[in-house]
């Protein structure tokens, strides 16, 4: 005690620095700053992952990215520096927003809004800007063939194939397991629907649509309004896709493999161009194991190159890209292979290496160019993502993903530089790294977590429409809606309703094309006879007739009077007398 005042010292706990009762311990008193780390956020989504078992790992011993819960040794963590400051697999966002397999995934040109297509038929709208660590979910789910199904009453349509336009990203093209492609917007609305050929003509050259399931599709590299199709009917089709009734060119394939029809599955296309500004080159697989390319810019009526037996026949070929100067292909078959090509030499595969293909189950896995084409990114039946070096098509990095479950779609975005997976477990998953990577997924697991309300609960929340309305509530048509501002006493111009004024019927869609009732009458002859009572019509003419008869006229002078017996009381036949009669 000194001056009236006491010393309070506040006595440290003897605990160690490694005991785990540490972290839950205060660290300062007082105010506390209500912002968010940053810091902490991001290392919370660092990947946690385990080495695939020796007999998974690939015979050129890649470099594989571990992470164990005890410590690691220098020697792991500078190799794991070195991972993370080359390739963007560091960290991850996971978002499991569909019901079954993500077959397909795209982001559109600024990288800001991401589109997952599922076998469960659905599309999924994520955005990026919109997202934080605890809400991360779909803002829009779209049905792009529920019309239709409703109306046929058929099976559902399980999207194959969607893709942002690279130049626009106004619209995206959307491949199912349909006839038809379409064209959506950004929001998911159909744009535009590619007619269906007629299925009763031999020559597919005659047919202005596919005749049967579309596999995939991709769009021209250097016109935002022209894309390309691949079907199970044998052709390509190319569309304009501002001209839905007819394609724009056609390529019909003619296998001879396949006996004297010619038709196969094309089951993979894509669309490259020159570095150099030379042709483009169009490079497509075939259910018979053939690959054959055309040029870009036509004519298309013969191969620039064909290749048969590429992959074994009756294989299903679903990964297929063209590097960015439009020099090599790289082709990932169902025969557990990944071949390199040349273009200029487009005969013999240069590196053939042996990759597990998941086309049994899968047949839309796919292979993809990084954005620069210094790496070739895949998946694997065990769940695992590939990195492979261009020229000999060896492992670089290998690292689990989803683990036990097949990796099916890869997509690498040049200009936020992240990795989005697509597996069998319906998981998104969207790799970056916070040094390589920006926006995207860096952006969204940044922000402060959005704070727990109860309308964030599903249970204590139901659907409303526009109206304010629930979903399930019955409407009777012409009823007044609650939320309307007639509800309330007041007209549409703002005015007070006048309770004694009888009420205006409600102008439907029909009633606003229909003719009123004055024009009707001052324009259509004998339109007043409509309302007139048909006996009081006819006798209003029974004087004139009497006076001056138009059809007895000739006999009216000879004609003998009509002369009624007269009945007296007693003789009045009522209802019983005529029964008795009977």
């Amino acid at each position: 005690m000194s001056d009236g005042e006491s010393d309070v010292g506040a006595q440290r706990l003897g605990l160690s620095d490694n005991d785990a009762f540490l972290p839950h311990l205060p660290t300062a008193f007082g105010a506390r700053s209500k912002g968010h780390d940053v810091a902490a956020q991001i290392e919370r989504c660092r990947r946690v992952v385990k080495a695939p078992a020796p007999h998974d790992a690939p015979t050129s011993k890649p470099r594989v990215i571990t992470t164990s819960d005890s410590e690691s040794d220098s020697e792991s963590d500078s190799d794991s520096d070195d991972d993370e400051d080359e390739y963007p697999v560091s960290h991850e966002m996971v978002l499991k927003t569909h019901e079954r397999t993500v077959t397909t995934t795209s982001l559109d040109p600024s990288g800001g809004r991401l589109i997952t297509g599922s076998i469960d038929c659905n599309i999924k709208f994520h955005d990026f800007s919109a997202m934080t660590p605890t809400t991360l979910r779909a803002f829009r789910t779209v049905d792009p063939y529920e019309p239709k199904r409703a109306a046929a009453s058929s099976d559902s349509h399980p999207v194959h194939h969607v893709e942002f336009n690279p130049l626009s990203g106004g619209v995206f093209l959307c491949v199912s397991a349909h006839p038809q492609a379409k064209i959506l917007s950004r929001d998911g609305d159909i744009l535009t629907e590619f007619v269906k050929g007629d299925m009763y003509l031999r020559d597919m050259h005659n047919t202005k649509g596919h005749i049967s399931e579309v596999t995939t599709g991709t769009w021209h590299p250097s016109d935002k309004n022209v894309c390309l199709t691949a079907g199970t009917d044998s052709t390509l089709r190319i569309w304009d896709i501002n001209n839905k009734r007819k394609q724009k060119d056609i390529i019909v394939f003619k296998s001879k493999a396949a006996g004297s029809g010619g038709r196969t599955r094309m089951t993979a296309a894509a669309w490259g161009s020159q570095a150099q500004g030379g042709n483009n080159i169009i490079v497509a697989a075939a259910l018979d194991g053939t690959l054959v390319m055309y040029g870009g810019d036509g004519p298309f009526t013969r191969a620039a190159g064909e290749i048969r037996e590429a992959h074994r026949p009756n294989t299903w070929t679903g990964g297929l890209d063209i590097s960015a100067d439009g020099r090599m292909v790289v082709t990932r078959g169902g025969d557990d292979t990944v071949k390199l090509w040349d273009t200029r030499k487009f005969k013999e595969p240069l590196v053939t290496v042996s990759h597990p293909s998941t086309s049994d189950h899968f047949p839309m896995s796919t292979i993809k160019y990084s954005p620069n084409s210094t790496s070739i990114i895949t998946g694997s039946p065990t769940g695992d993502l590939y990195i492979l070096n261009p020229a000999n098509l060896r492992p670089e990095l290998v690292t689990p993903v989803t683990p036990g479950s097949p990796l099916i779609t890869v997509n690498w975005h040049p200009k936020i530089n992240q990795i989005i997976t697509g597996s069998a477990n319906a998981e998104t998953h969207v790799l970056f790294s916070p040094k390589l990577s920006s926006r995207g997924g860096v952006e969204a697991m940044s922000r402060a977590p959005k704070k727990r309300h109860v309308d964030d609960n599903p249970e204590f929340t139901m659907d409303q429409n526009a109206a304010g309305l629930s979903a399930d509530a019955i409407i009777t048509p012409g009823a007044i809606l609650p939320g309307s501002r007639k509800a309330g006493g007041m007209t549409n111009t703002g005015r007070s309703k006048d309770p004694r004024r009888p009420q205006i019927p409600q102008q439907t869609p029909f009633m606003k094309n229909a003719p009123d009732e004055k024009h009707i009458t001052e324009n259509i002859p004998l339109a007043r006879m409509l309302h007139e009572d048909p006996r009081e019509a006819l006798l209003k003419y029974a004087s004139i007739a009497e006076k001056d008869p138009m059809f007895t006229k000739a006999w009216q002078e000879t004609q003998p009077e009509t002369q009624y017996k007269e009945l007296s009381d007693e003789e009045d036949e009522g209802p019983d007398r005529k029964k008795l009669k009977r």
